[in-house]
């Protein structure tokens, strides 16, 4: 799952990006509404989690310029304006949940996931290559139902590859899916992490291997 965080405090921003990172997810963090515009118009994601309180602008009038463009993103609200006036002004202008702050990080991602789950985004299928099995909603990645721990990059590309399973996917690909806005993955980095993954899986073993097609990308192929 990616997630579009508009939040200006930076602080928050980067305890954030961590929880979200811990859960195996990806997201990308703007502070500005403009930014927010160029991030929905310019990227895919599935969850919108919005600030109210902008440099340049209320939240609230970005997410009704959401809502009247007719897009279903789901978006999740998080502010410091937790009173019943403002939570209402908040779902009455398209937002699909509400959290306050201060919250717990666990509550957030729960409220992720229960939004994903709503919308489908990020839930099904499970995927399944060979002896893997990898549930989205969890970013749980198993061989036989024996649990595989994997850093979040390596599990985003194992999530990634299977839902390409037996099919070539280009470098340039995997390197924009991998990528944030403040980081954009390299091809070193990338073909580290394919390293890895491939050392990972050779270990279960997976009944699935990652070839590399010469000067296209990998691909994981189911074998045996």
């Amino acid at each position: 799952m990616r997630l579009l965080l508009v939040e200006d405090s930076d602080r928050l921003t980067e305890l954030m990006k961590e929880t979200v990172h811990g859960a195996g997810w990806r997201i990308d963090a703007v502070s500005t509404a403009e930014d927010a515009r160029n991030a929905l118009k310019n990227s895919e994601h599935d969850l919108l989690v919005l600030d109210i309180g902008l440099p340049d602008g209320n939240g609230l009038d970005l997410l009704r310029e959401i809502r009247e463009a007719d897009t279903d993103l789901p978006v999740l609200i998080v502010t410091a304006m937790g009173d019943v006036d403002s939570r209402i002004a908040g779902l009455d202008a398209g937002a699909d949940d509400y959290l306050a702050k201060p919250f717990h990080h666990r509550e957030f991602l729960a409220r992720c996931r229960a939004l994903a789950r709503r919308s489908g985004s990020g839930t099904t299928p499970v995927l399944t290559a060979g002896h893997l099995r990898y549930d989205p909603a969890t970013a749980s990645l198993s061989c036989d139902g024996t649990a595989i721990q994997l850093p979040p990059r390596e599990r985003q590309l194992a999530e990634l590859l299977m839902r390409e399973v037996d099919r070539v996917v280009s470098k340039r690909r995997l390197e924009t899916a991998l990528s944030e806005f403040d980081e954009i993955l390299s091809t070193n980095a990338l073909e580290l992490a394919v390293s890895r993954l491939r050392k990972k899986f050779a270990e279960v073993p997976a009944g699935a291997v990652i070839e590399t097609v010469r000067g296209i990308g990998y691909m994981l192929r189911t074998v045996g």
